[in-house]
Formats: structure tokens, sequence, C-alpha cells
């Protein structure tokens, strides 16, 4: 910011983090979540809490001080299968460590010098956050502070992803120029990633917040997440973004779909020539898939056959990064394709019943609700979840709480919204019961 505070940031984070544990756990966990939304998806700032004491597992913390807070004041969740789903799927993923363990692809799951056990305990934290959001949030003013909270955070990862992108000459495309910027461990592709994901959610919710102001503020915030996006330079996001647009347009503006139409046409008109050069790199000059490409149909293809041989139970959870594999790479560049691998048709079974659920809950609020901000949520929720959909085909986007971290907290916020509209709804169709009277019986009859 040129002032020269940014040096303090960091430390005035970790204090207002470890209070925030003290304060969740005295009766008011709403603030430390609302903390919490802040610095989710910035893996880099976090990073800087390592220097302090616990300072590495100061987020888990806190995420579980708020989830311990909530229950002390008897706070509920609302009613959704997806925690069923996700408690089953925990337990799963923990015993498919253990057969991993048995088939000699990993080490035991025991504590947090296996590689494998963090990974797994990481991954939990997302239906946490999840959890947390749902046990906090209980009214329709707090849901609200907890979105604009949410832009904040975006816009936060957004200004830090443009000055880095914008900091190098992009005359034309560069491979080595590319880096995961804010979000720390997720790559470049990540953090296209999260781009691409919530520019679609903000633009969903801006279709239906009433405010002009702050609906072109919700515009404007779109803009520039498209904008870090271009220049991340990844396939999978302009893909994501396109499809997304496209749904858009057939659910709210069919305008939408003229514009998609054109663009598809006159793209290379439009967009940098160095983004132009990224797209069209899927082929050398020979005709032969680029590097990167070729690369995931090597892994697709290894894959293949190690499905073939353990269909029902996979290899092991958290196993794939043990094996040999193209370049020595340690992901499968496939979600879907890695859940199969390493945790079989079961963990398969989990994870559809995960994302048919995670549609099912914003589409429904978005069809159902009669508040706008309810209706804005569900559309913006529900594009969210369709990009993350498609953009997990090109990688793991899904395990990393960087990139789906707002996601699941927004599908927390979505579960509440669902009930407090369905309580508005009802609430008028219960007619006062008549007041009672005493009637003198003299004059009852006359």
């Amino acid at each position: 910011m040129g002032t020269g505070l940014g040096h303090y940031i960091p430390t005035v984070l970790y204090l207002a983090g470890c209070v925030s544990c003290i304060v969740a756990l005295a009766g008011r966990p709403l603030y430390t979540f609302y903390l919490i939304i802040l610095i989710l998806p910035y893996r880099t700032l976090r990073d800087h809490f390592n220097d302090f004491p616990l300072g590495g597992n100061l987020f888990t913390i806190m995420v579980l001080t708020t989830i311990a807070g909530a229950l002390i004041r008897r706070k509920r969740l609302p009613k959704t299968m997806l925690y069923l789903t996700w408690a089953g799927y925990a337990f799963y993923l923990y015993l498919s460590m253990w057969l991993g363990t048995a088939l000699g692809n990993a080490p035991a799951p025991l504590w947090l010098s296996d590689s494998n056990f963090v990974i797994w305990k990481d991954y939990l934290l997302i239906p946490l956050i999840f959890v947390a959001a749902g046990l906090v949030i209980q009214d329709r003013k707090t849901l609200r502070t907890a979105l604009i909270l949410t832009a904040v955070s975006i816009l936060a990862i957004n200004r830090a992803s443009l000055m880095n992108s914008l900091s190098r000459s992009w005359d034309t495309f560069d491979e080595s120029k590319r880096d995961s910027g804010p979000l720390g461990i997720t790559g470049s592709n990540g953090l296209a990633a999260f781009h691409a994901q919530f520019a679609m959610f903000t633009w969903g919710l801006a279709q239906y917040i009433k405010s002009r102001r702050n609906r072109w503020l919700l515009y404007a915030l779109t803009a520039t997440s498209m904008f870090a996006a271009m220049y991340c330079f990844s396939r999978a996001a302009y893909i994501a973004l396109v499809a997304g647009t496209f749904i858009l347009g057939v659910l709210k503006d069919r305008k939408l779909l003229l514009v998609v139409g054109v663009f598809l046409f006159t793209w290379q008109t439009i967009v940098p020539r160095a983004v132009s050069e990224r797209v069209l790199m899927t082929q050398d000059a020979s005709g032969r898939l680029e590097a990167s490409a070729q690369e995931r149909v090597d892994l697709w293809t290894a894959a293949r056959d190690s499905i073939i041989q353990n269909p029902i139970f996979g290899t092991g959870y958290a196993t794939f990064m043990y094996g040999q594999h193209t370049d020595n790479l340690k992901d499968t560049h496939n979600w879907y394709v890695k859940v199969l691998v390493e945790t079989g048709v079961i963990g398969g079974v989990f994870a559809i019943a995960l994302l048919v659920q995670l549609i099912y809950l914003p589409f429904y609020l978005f069809r159902r609700a009669e508040d706008p901000l309810y209706k804005g949520l569900g559309l913006g929720l529900f594009l969210t979840v369709c990009c993350s959909i498609i953009l997990n085909i090109f990688g793991d986007r899904w395990t990393y709480i960087e990139i789906n971290g707002l996601l699941w907290l927004l599908a927390g916020l979505a579960a509440r919204a669902r009930q407090l509209d369905q309580a508005a709804q009802e609430a008028p169709a219960q007619l006062p019961a008549e007041p009672v009277t005493d009637t003198n019986p003299f004059l009852a009859y006359r």
C-alpha cells in the first residue's frame, strides 16, 4: 500500500487470531468466524503465522474454537444431508489410508509426522468450515455480513494476484512467469480456478441485489476476478468462465447467450496476444501434444490401468504421491481420476453424493427462495459449483482449502438461508390465536 505498515499485518492478524479463539470459547464465535473469512484463501499471508508459537496450526485452532464456541451456546446446524455425507466420507478416507498401508503403498497414518495423515487432516478443514458456517450464521443480518466479508476476501486475492501478474511483461506467453500468487501451494492453475469460480459467484449474486451501488460494486469485483483469471493463463479457467457465463445466460439473462456466441467466434481479436498463444498451445509445431497436455494423457493412461487392478477400494487415500509416475508428478491432474485410483468405486460414490447434494442445495435456494439476497446467494453458489465441476477435470482443485474453502463456507450460508427463507414463508400461514375473553354467562344467550 506504500505506507510501510504491510510488514506488521501478519503480526496483527496472528494476535487477532489468538484473541479470537478466546473470544469464541467465551461465547462469541461469530467474530472468530468473520476473521476466518478474511484470511481463509490468503495462504501466503497465513504462512507468516509460522514464525510465531503454534502459528502453523492457528487457523485450524480458530476453526475448531468457532465450532466449540457455537456448540457451547447450543447452536444447531441447519438441516441438510451434506453433513452426514461428509462424515461418512471422512471416515472412509481414513480407513482407505490404512488400506494403502496394508498394500504397502504408503506409511501408517498415525500422526503429523506422516504426510498422508497431514493431507487427510488438512482436507477435513473444508467440511469443518462448512460446519462452522452453518452453526454461527443464524439470521439474515449475520449472513449478509458474511457475504460482504467474502467479497472483501475475494478482492484481496484479486489485488495481490493482479499486482503480481501486471508487474511482468506479457507481450508473449512465458510459462516461467506463472505462479500461484497469494494462494501459495495451489499453483497458477489453482489461482486461476479460484478467480473463475468466484467471478461467477459475484456475478450471480449481483443479479438479485436491489441497491444499484452494491450491484455495480459486485460487477466491478467480477470484472477484476475475470481479468486476474485471464493473466493466470489457465485454459481450464477460460473454459469454466465461458461455461459459467452460458449457464447464467440460460438461467437468468438470455442476452448472455448471444455474448458467448459472439465471443467464441471473435475471441482471438479481443484477448491479449499472450492469452491467445496460451490457448493455442495444445499442439506443438510438429502436431504433437505440448508437454502439459501430453503429461495428462500419460497420467490418465496409467491411472486407467490402476483403476482396473483395484476397482472397488483403490490403492488407498493419499497414496498416488508415493508412486513413480510420468515426470515424477505426484497428482493425476484430474480429481475424478484421482478419487477412483485412490479410493475406488466406493470413494467415487461418496464424491458423486457430495457433488449432487452440493448442486441441489443452491439450485433449490435459487428457485424457491423469496428473499432476493437468498436467491442471489443460491444462483451465485450454483454457478461456482458448476465451474468447480469443470475445473476438477483438469486437476485437483477440490482438496485445497485455499481454492474451495470459500465455496463450502458459502454452502453453509446457503443451508442456513434455505432454513431462514422457509421459516419466513411459513410464518404468515400461522394465524394468531383468537384472544380469550371472559364471557358473562347471563348475557351469552341474549
